[in-house]
């Protein structure tokens, strides 16, 4: 395609044009087969050319594809705020569409602020989160983003807001036990917040399991409840960003449930519309809407797709094919095999030095020495031996950032549609290991990538 004129993520690459999917699997243009060991970007959650989905996008189609928030609702969007409703944990009950991940956590941000203006505490305007966090690439969300690299290029004019660590077990135990990590990790917290002043700080953003920023770093059962305690005590809103972990990846609807903390906001995508059409939503608890509701009674954000009813007409029909085919249930225990499968590998491998996740979001870090959990060096870009080696077996996996700082560490995410089954889990670990072993002999000088 050397006539193109789409800018593509590397401008001089030559990318497989895709033709279609079916189920777990891709296909390109020369015939050849992958199976979509990531869901893309974590995204094709149930999977590709789902009969009932498309059905459902032509049949919102025949009717009416776009309205503007502003002058009309719609049957189909009005149906996904009362889905989401019922799904939600504790009263998160109200919903803001929009168009991606980004927009739904910048969209928690404002939300956030605005809450406090309405309560007269117009000083509460700041935003604590983690390094080795990813909540967006629009100004505001990656304001709120650890992720080094993708800031260095607009840092001169982003806000100051990571702060704090993330629970990254891994590297920060070293004698220690996860009991007095997340001690020191609260503690962290609080010192930030003291530091800057509890009555300037509006929400605290974290994402339950940190995706590209981390490799699927992964707290204990207790680590949020121990932060939300913190943000209760100080009178700051807690934002869990389950862009990626939502919608069934992580083996319940939503991760926080697996932490049995329920957030103040809750930003939402990816795994929404499984990729079929864009959309993404801010979920709002009623104790952030009712100040709201009694003084301005208008959210000031908006983008001329939120809550078109294509979209939401899309979503619906996927959160009814997850529940219908117990792909929440399936998403654990697909994961719980997959990851059994893989720390089997690990053992073996002299370079794989973790694999951590739940459900069917796993991370595996890779290390240059396992005892001192050393990384490779940049230069070696093992990341991108890992996912080429990977992809020229027919398995898409996705790369992640990892190490101490975040930058200087490599790992890929596992996390194929909520759909897979046993043998087709089995023939992604085929393809995977056959991926490493021509990784792991490229590392050795007996073949090149």
């Amino acid at each position: 395609m050397s006539d193109s004129y789409l800018i593509k993520p590397v401008l001089n690459r030559e990318y497989p044009v895709v033709t279609h999917g079916k189920g777990i699997y891709l296909y390109d243009t020369k015939g050849k087969e992958y199976i979509d060991g990531s869901s893309g970007a974590v995204t094709a959650s149930i999977g590709h050319s789902v009969k009932e989905i498309t059905e459902a996008m032509k049949e919102q189609a025949d009717k009416v594809s776009f309205v503007y928030r502003s002058q009309f609702s719609t049957e189909a969007a009005e149906k996904l705020a009362k889905k989401l409703k019922e799904l939600s944990p504790g009263e998160l009950n109200w919903s803001f569409f929009v168009n991606s991940g980004s927009e739904a956590t910048e969209t928690a941000m404002k939300i956030a602020i605005q809450y406090w203006q309405e309560k007269r505490q117009h000083e509460k305007t700041k935003i604590i989160s983690r390094w080795m966090s990813y909540h967006g690439i629009t100004m505001g969300a990656l304001s709120m983003s650890g992720h080094l690299s993708r800031r260095e290029r607009f840092e001169m004019t982003l806000q100051k807001y990571p702060a704090i660590s993330a629970p990254y077990y891994y590297r920060d135990a070293n004698g220690k036990t996860i009991e007095q990590c997340d001690e020191a990790y609260a503690a962290e917290l609080e010192k930030e917040i003291l530091k800057i002043g509890a009555d300037r700080i509006a929400a605290f953003i974290a994402e339950p399991i940190i995706g590209a920023a981390g490799g699927a770093i992964t707290p204990s059962a207790t680590y949020f409840q121990k932060m939300k305690l913190l943000c209760d005590k100080y009178n700051i809103l807690f934002i869990a960003d389950e862009v990626m972990t939502g919608a069934g990846r992580t083996g319940k609807m939503f991760a926080m449930e697996h932490f049995r903390v329920v957030p103040d906001i809750m930003a939402t995508g990816k795994g929404l519309s499984a990729g079929y059409t864009p959309i993404a939503a801010t979920v709002v608890s009623d104790r952030v809407m009712d100040p709201i509701l009694n003084g301005s009674n208008s959210i000031m954000s908006g983008h001329t797709f939120s809550a078109n009813p294509q979209s939401a007409a899309v979503a619906v029909a996927v959160l009814n094919y997850i529940e219908k085919n117990k792909l929440v249930e399936n998403a654990a225990q697909k994961g719980s095999y997959l990851r059994e499968k893989l720390e089997r590998i690990a053992e073996a491998s002299e370079i794989i030095g973790d694999v951590r996740g739940k459900g069917l979001l796993i991370g595996i870090e890779f290390v240059k020495n396992k005892r001192s959990k050393q990384p490779f060096p940049r230069k070696v870009n093992l990341v991108n031996k890992v996912v080429n080696a990977n992809f020229a077996e027919g398995l898409l996996v996705y790369p992640a950032n990892a190490g101490k700082r975040g930058i200087d560490g490599d790992a890929v995410i596992i996390a194929p549609p909520l759909t897979i089954t046993k043998g087709e889990a089995d023939e992604l670990i085929r393809r995977f290991k056959r991926g490493l072993d021509k990784t792991e002999k490229a590392l050795a000088g007996e073949v090149i990538l």
